[in-house]
């Protein structure tokens, strides 16, 4: 029996989620993407999909009451701008600004408002639309979603890119227009099921309810198979797709292109694809976050007597002023020469490391050089600093 959610449970429950990443979708989401989104994961977590799973119907109660907040306008508004906080302290209670009062409805509730099913838990039409029996138009399966593993240098994720990529997919066959059926011919109801896409067997007192063997869950079969597709409505094909990557990405990021998954079945909907970026090592840069960090090698020289230099940035080269007696390792800011941020296009810094260099090998007329320099500064007398001294003679 379902459990109707108060709003003080939802907070206790929901407070540190994120509505957005529970459902999968991003902040620019659509009305019908985030039905879309909701549909997958409700199917996904239903009760009657996983008996006795605890977690499954948490994450079922989870998803219903983002997607209610995320599809209503003025809650979304609030959510977006207070976060969780804009629902805190019951039903009626709003941030500042937020919306008014009213609480939030049963998970089972908003599951049959959007697939337009009767009967809760345990509804026959539940189960025809998670296991093959609903989904798309005339009994069609919706396609999957497909994953793209794209590798990108540093440079392209630091200044945003687009790429075309090509990959191959089931896509709806052009002869018969996805649904399977040849040219003339038509679609009929399955008479192993009866246009139920499932059939039961039973077991002695136990009745077994599986997919229909011969209709695949679809509840309908062709008269005559599409002689290209076989009657399956979709043909593999190689597709170009050119991808816009925004500044800023890096290795994990995820970026969808709704509806350019596999074609459905039976006039189902396409899936989504999901395009998986991974950014190269650079040669030169690590990046920390959205700061970049290098190491420049400088002659003892410069280090002591100080200049300017230029160094290389991912966006063209840059001044820095090396003060007079900078030690090795001493690390410089360039502020704004960083990598770009997702969530606010804030650009992060570039970190400079300064490594002195020694000089390897000197001339003749170098060594007389630093030979007198040592000889006028005391250096020959007193090779290392008074402050190590101090603190290493009591060991003399």
């Amino acid at each position: 029996m379902a459990v109707a959610l108060t709003a003080a449970t939802t907070e206790l429950n929901m407070a540190k989620e994120d509505y957005y990443e529970l459902l999968g979708v991003e902040k620019t989401v659509t009305a019908e993407e985030l039905k879309k989104a909701y549909r997958k994961k409700a199917v996904q977590f239903h009760p009657d999909k996983n008996p006795g799973n605890k977690e499954a119907e948490e994450m079922f109660k989870k998803v219903a009451h983002a997607y209610e907040v995320l599809s209503d306008v003025e809650k979304r508004a609030a959510y977006d701008r207070y976060g969780a906080a804009a629902f805190e302290g019951g039903a009626g209670a709003r941030a500042p600004g937020g919306p008014r009062g009213g609480g939030f409805h049963d998970p089972f509730d908003i599951f049959r408002d959007v697939f337009g099913q009767q009967g809760g838990s345990g509804g026959g039409g539940i189960f025809e639309e998670m296991f093959g029996g609903g989904g798309g138009r005339e009994g069609g399966r919706d396609g999957s979603d497909l994953r793209y593993d794209l590798e990108i240098t540093l440079e392209e994720a630091a200044r945003g890119i687009e790429k075309e990529i090509s990959f191959r997919k089931n896509m709806s066959c052009e002869r018969c227009d996805g649904s399977g059926a040849e040219p003339g011919s038509r679609r009929v109801t399955c008479l192993t099921c009866r246009g139920a896409g499932q059939i039961r067997r039973s077991g002695g007192i136990i009745t077994f309810t599986q997919t229909c063997p011969t209709c695949a869950g679809a509840g309908t079969k062709v008269e005559k198979p599409c002689t290209a597709c076989r009657g399956e409505g979709r043909v593999a094909k190689n597709t170009k797709l050119n991808v816009r990557i925004p500044p800023g990405v890096d290795t994990g990021s995820r970026l969808r292109s709704s509806g350019n998954g596999e074609a459905g079945l039976a006039g189902g909907a396409a899936g989504d694809l999901y395009i998986v970026l991974s950014v190269k090592d650079h040669e030169l840069f690590e990046r920390q976050g959205e700061d970049l960090f290098c190491e420049i090698p400088i002659k003892f020289t410069l280090a002591t007597l100080g200049g300017n230099i230029e160094v290389p940035t991912l966006f063209g080269k840059a001044s820095l002023k090396i003060p007079t007696a900078t030690p090795s390792g001493t690390t410089f800011r360039l502020r704004g020469k960083g990598m770009p941020s997702l969530r606010d296009g804030h650009q992060g810094d570039q970190l400079v490391r300064m490594h002195v260099e020694v000089p390897q090998s000197l001339s003749i007329e170098q060594k007389k050089i630093l030979e007198e320099f040592a000889r006028v500064s005391g250096d020959a007398n007193e090779p290392t600093s008074k402050s190590f001294f101090e603190k290493a003679k009591k060991f003399f």
